[in-house]
């Protein structure tokens, strides 16, 4: 099993140039700008109603209980006010009720259509995330380990999620509290109010410094959290051979080593944000408390503290003032659990906007070709080709120079030792990986030409490992169609040997096979794959190593199957067991990336070259085998 990479394996498509968030929400949030609008006006009335019980009390306190100034409300005529207490008195606490009325009802308008927005908008920032990634290049997927896409599909979507759903929806909260409580509280008496509304500027270079204080720690944490999962899914999907090799401790050890890289980065950003919060609590407090030694110093002795502040003061206004300045401690706090928050978001964002604004290697232009009526027609015209690193870097050359044609119903064989290339030379042709140099050609198409879509729908592949899905027996063979013809698939199953395995399953083809097909053994996989292949039909059929794990009887009445099934379609097999490719049109030997002979099956006997030892090999001629033989691998 690979050890997680030191670094961040989404680094280099991190999108850094401009405002992550913004930019998905420019883009996915469009189609729900109703939601969005009706949940955020309902959200600023709300707070609107919440400003209004601290209001009445203290115009309560001020008129009703201490007489201190006649009653009455701002831009409300006199005539249209009660004239007894008693009267007022109920006013204001009719006032109060629709107040708390309408501020319940429009918290529920605001959570609904809220909630509706932000989960439409996960739900299509994920699918197109997921879509954006399985279009990726093979060799995307070869460099990064199935924990770290794991945590973009699923951790950096959910965080923006999250903060649209709460953190977002709190801001709007806040700017209209403390911009009305603040705009409130200046048109009552102006002065006082500077205490609590000149601590804004002060909050506001403290958040400046802790976000670009935090934005990279929590990169660091989204990194963290990549490899903690890759490091988990990868003992999880290899539990058997940790079992077998009795390596639990060891990989314990390398977990641990993991969630202690997640535990220093996590802790990293802890110790910046415990010191950001207190430092909110106490500017907040300060102008709390100043408002109450001032305002209550006024009142009681009925003069200014200090001679910049000029009037009189009301009990009432010094209870609305203490009121809105405790409420304004407490959003501030609030404030910077959304900068928080959103500089976790904004990390996620930026993997997910690198990832989609990414263009695959692998893509067809827009005037791609779209295959019909494939005859079959393949050419390898002078290819090379080596892997890229994560970095893009091309490693060791793999393919050097390879060249040759299948006429439309050929059976290709290709042979060789295990690493010289011939599994990747039949990925040039599906286009999991285009060529460095050179160019493959299908019915005279150059591959890079043609659309993905109509190149694959023509060719068949079974590889050497086949990958069933969670599911039944059925869909596993019917998997892509999307209309299933029963009695297809069964026949598909025959040619491909694995009916009577089926048929002896409990549930018959509607049996489950697990994760990855773990209830079947390796050679029934490999006949369910090769069904599966069948089934679609194609034009170019390519079995990689498609009956290794089956037995010697099995694999005859395979290719007794097949005979039919291959004698009107090109079909190339990669072979380990030389015999399945015996009566191949042609066979190909492949050796350190070049084809050094090729021929028919008795024509490279004749030969006497490394086809012939191979053979001899493995029909158990060892004295036959050249010298400098000995010891090589079979083919794979």
């Amino acid at each position: 099993m690979a050890e997680p990479a030191d670094d961040d394996e989404f680094a280099e498509i991190r999108a850094e140039d401009g405002n992550a968030i913004w930019r998905l929400f420019r883009e996915y949030g469009g189609g729900y700008r109703p939601q969005f609008a009706i949940g955020g006006t309902a959200s600023v009335l709300s707070v609107a109603m919440e400003l209004v019980p601290a209001y009445v009390l203290s115009v309560a306190i001020d008129t009703l209980f201490t007489n201190s100034r006649p009653f009455g409300f701002p831009y409300v005529p006199d005539a249209w006010l009660p004239d007894t207490a008693g009267a007022q008195f109920l006013l204001l606490g009719g006032v109060l009720v629709v107040a708390y009325c309408l501020s319940a009802g429009l918290s529920w308008v605001n959570s609904y259509t809220w909630n509706d927005f932000a989960q439409h908008f996960q739900h299509e920032v994920r699918v197109d995330t997921y879509d954006a990634m399985q279009r990726r290049e093979t060799g995307f997927f070869d460099d990064r380990q199935t924990g770290e896409v794991m945590s973009v599909l699923n951790n950096d979507v959910n965080q923006l999620e999250g903060f649209l759903t709460n953190d977002l929806n709190m801001f709007i909260n806040i700017v209209v509290r403390v911009g009305g409580m603040g705009v409130v509280m200046l048109l009552i008496n102006w002065r006082l109010a500077l205490i609590p509304v000149l601590v804004i500027p002060l909050l506001g270079l403290v958040s400046h410094w802790f976000v670009t204080t935090i934005h990279p720690k929590y990169q660091d944490v989204r990194q963290a959290v990549g490899a903690l999962n890759s490091r988990l899914e990868n003992n999880i999907g290899g539990i058997e051979t940790v079992k077998a090799f009795t390596t639990e401790r060891f990989e314990t050890e390398r977990v641990r080593d993991a969630s202690e890289e997640y535990l220093d980065s996590q802790w990293d950003a802890i110790t910046t944000r415990i010191l950001f919060f207190p430092s909110l609590e106490i500017l907040t407090a300060t102008a709390y408390v100043a408002v109450f030694l001032i305002g209550g110093w006024w009142v009681v002795t009925g003069s200014p503290p200090l001679p910049f502040f000029t009037g009189t003061m009301t009990t009432g206004t010094v209870v609305l003032f203490l009121s809105y300045s405790r409420r304004f401690v407490w959003p501030m706090r609030q404030f910077g659990e959304i900068i928080n928050s959103y500089q976790y978001a904004e990390a996620a964002g930026e993997r997910i906007v690198g990832l989609l604004q990414m263009e695959p290697r692998v893509g067809a232009e827009e005037d791609a070709i779209t295959l019909e009526g494939v005859e079959g027609h393949v050419e390898y015209d002078g290819v090379s080709f080596a892997y890229e690193d994560e970095r893009g870097e091309s490693e060791e050359v793999v393919l050097r120079d390879v060249s040759f044609e299948a006429d439309p119903g050929d059976y290709v064989g290709l042979v060789g030792p295990t690493g010289a290339g011939k599994s990747t030379t039949m990925k040039l042709l599906l286009r999991f990986y285009d060529p460095d140099e050179g160019a493959v050609r299908l019915d005279g198409h150059d591959v890079r030409d043609v659309s993905l879509e109509s190149l694959r729908d023509a060719i068949g592949y079974v590889s050497q490992d086949p990958y069933l899905f969670y599911g039944t027996v059925t869909e596993n063979i019917a998997y892509g169609l999307e209309d299933i013809d029963s009695d297809a698939v069964v026949e598909a199953a025959k040619m491909a040997g694995a009916h009577d395995f089926v048929a002896d399953l409990d549930d018959g083809y509607e049996t489950m096979v697990g994760e990855r097909g773990v209830k079947l053994s390796g050679g029934q996989r490999q006949r369910v794959a090769l069904a599966r292949a069948i089934l679609r039909d194609p034009d170019v059929l390519v079995l990689d190593e498609a009956t290794s794990h089956v037995d010697n009887e099995t694999e005859l009445a395979i290719q007794r199957s097949l005979t039919d099934l291959t004698a009107d379609r090109t079909t190339f097999a990669i072979a380990h067991r030389l015999s399945t490719v015996r009566d191949a049109d042609t066979i190909l030997v492949f050796e350190d990336g070049e084809i050094v002979e090729r021929g028919t099956h008795e024509e490279l006997l004749a030969a006497d070259g490394l086809y012939a030892d191979l053979w001899n090999v493995q029909v158990g001629e060892m004295d036959a085998v050249a010298a400098d033989r000995v010891g090589s691998p079979n083919a794979e």
